[in-house]
């Protein structure tokens, strides 16, 4: 028997919307098209190629199809209708203007094999928002050609390798600790090296002393999210850096969340000699589903000559694309990287300015800790060191009940909201990380807080609505491992 619809929630779509083949009906169409007033195409020779009709293919009026793919529309969650408050992915409110910047003819309908001269305002862009990246970073130089984050840390530990390479002593270990982003492996094995993982200490940060016995002259690199997954700063910063440099190695920063530095605090000034950055991120363009990104990379002016190849200069008043680095990393990206990611973000920056990018930062910090505050006495509290722009709680408190963090999530869905991320990072068991960001406003995050009191009540008061969440989705809760391991992903009448 389906559950009553908590109080004040969202009414949503009550029903699973069948496929456009089952909207299907023999004969209906959405047009008819005028006799022909000029000969017909003589397809004899395409032989077996050509058909007639195609066999399955839908029929529906117009009415049928714009209803279909609306009503499909409104079963997607997105920032537009609520919070969106995944942890460590700064899912922001990404302000209409970008967009229409990004649509303009001049940048939506270039080409990126037409000649320089053609594409100075591109260029200029481009090399203009390198500038503001440099500024709002303390580093060096930018290349804007990553297409995603992961890429941007590829990037950055090639030319880590380069740079290393370069001065004869190549080094083979990269030093990743336990708090960081989980695709800091992967970059670093697939450079080449092998990975080793320094533990956090009981504040949730990099164990200092840890990395001082470990810090040695095979290590090429520490690759550190700060803030890290946790939520929290790195305080010991400088005194990493000066660690890791002391014994002839280099920092690379995890920028993925920058929002929580933004204005505030640059990754330059502490010390760190590689970074990227998520413009899809920090900058507000438009992420999830695997893309679109951008995820810059910044280095020291040292590392400078092994940026992606072409950098974009200026000389003699124009734009031009330098193609003699012959101790470039190479290309990384097809031309440019995701140009329209570039514009969004050169909008949002000017946009904002020099004090609301600090603001940006200021706001979110300060989002995430009124969760805190307000929920902290319901839910557990890993670790109790001040947090920046996320916060993370744990199932410890619904455990007794038999509640884990995954009901709590799926229960989340009945009121309304695309739950947190879950199980990550991994070294807080059942974590529930949360990142309102910047975009929410008192009012929506004491709906959201009111909803967590609320499903945390019936945990202990009816455990068995919360097991069995959600109720009111279109599709009620999955096999989430038979849905890995035998996605359905084509349908079969």
């Amino acid at each position: 028997m389906s559950q009553p619809r908590p109080k004040g929630t969202a009414p949503g779509v009550n029903r699973l919307e069948p496929s456009i083949f089952e909207v299907s009906s023999a004969g209906r169409r959405g047009y008819e098209l005028p006799p022909l007033d000029v000969p017909e195409a003589d397809l004899a020779g395409l032989g077996e190629a050509a058909r007639e009709s195609v066999e399955g293919f839908p029929e529906a009026s117009e009415v049928d199809v714009v209803r279909h793919f609306v009503r499909l529309s409104r079963l997607n969650y997105a920032v537009d209708l609520g919070l969106y408050p995944l942890g460590s992915c700064t899912m922001k409110y990404n302000p209409k203007i970008n967009e229409e910047m990004a649509r303009l003819d001049g940048f939506a309908r270039i080409h990126p094999m037409q000649d320089e001269s053609s594409v100075q305002g591109a260029l200029r862009l481009m090399h203009e928002l390198n500038g503001l990246l440099q500024e709002i970073t303390g580093l060096h130089r930018f290349t804007l050609q990553p297409a995603a984050g992961a890429q941007g840390e590829l990037t950055g530990i090639m030319i880590a390798r380069a740079h290393l390479e370069r001065r004869g002593d190549p080094r083979s270990v990269i030093l990743i600790p336990d708090s960081a982003h989980g695709t800091n492996p992967a970059s670093a094995h697939i450079c080449g090296y092998r990975v080793e993982e320094i533990a956090s200490d009981d504040r949730g940060c990099v164990d200092v002393e840890a990395l001082r016995r470990r810090m040695g002259p095979d290590v090429a690199a520490l690759m550190l999210t700060n803030p890290n997954t946790l939520g929290i700063f790195e305080r010991d910063i400088e005194k990493i850096c000066g660690i890791v440099h002391d014994r002839g190695g280099l920092v690379y920063m995890d920028g993925a969340n920058m929002n929580a530095l933004v204005g505030v605090a640059r990754p330059g000034d502490m010390g760190v000699d590689i970074l990227h950055l998520n413009l899809h991120k920090t900058f507000s363009t438009p992420h999830g589903g695997g893309g679109p990104g951008s995820g810059p990379v910044g280095v020291v002016e040292a590392l400078e000559p092994y940026l992606p190849m072409p950098t974009i200069e200026r000389k003699d008043g124009a734009y031009l694309l330098d193609w003699n680095r012959p101790q470039s990393v190479g290309k990384v990206s097809s031309f440019m990287g995701n140009f329209g990611m570039h514009v969004r973000a050169y909008a949002y920056i000017m946009s904002f300015g020099p004090a609301g990018i600090r603001q940006i930062a200021e706001r979110a910090v300060l989002n995430a800790n009124y969760i805190r505050a307000r929920l902290k006495d319901t839910y557990h509290l890993p670790f109790q060191q001040q947090t920046l722009h996320e916060v993370i709680f744990d199932d410890t408190n619904q455990k007794p009940a038999g509640v884990t963090t995954l009901d709590i999530a799926k229960r989340l869905m009945d009121y309304g909201f695309h739950p947190p991320t879950i199980y990550f990072p991994l070294i807080v068991h059942g974590a529930i990380m949360i990142e309102p960001t910047e975009t929410e406003s008192r009012a929506e995050l004491e709906v959201f807080i009111e909803a967590m009191k609320a499903i945390d009540r019936e945990a202990r008061e009816n455990p068995d609505l919360v097991r069995a969440a959600p109720h009111h989705t279109p599709v009620g809760r999955l096999d989430e491992a038979a849905a890995a391991r035998n996605p359905r992903l084509r349908w079969k009448p």
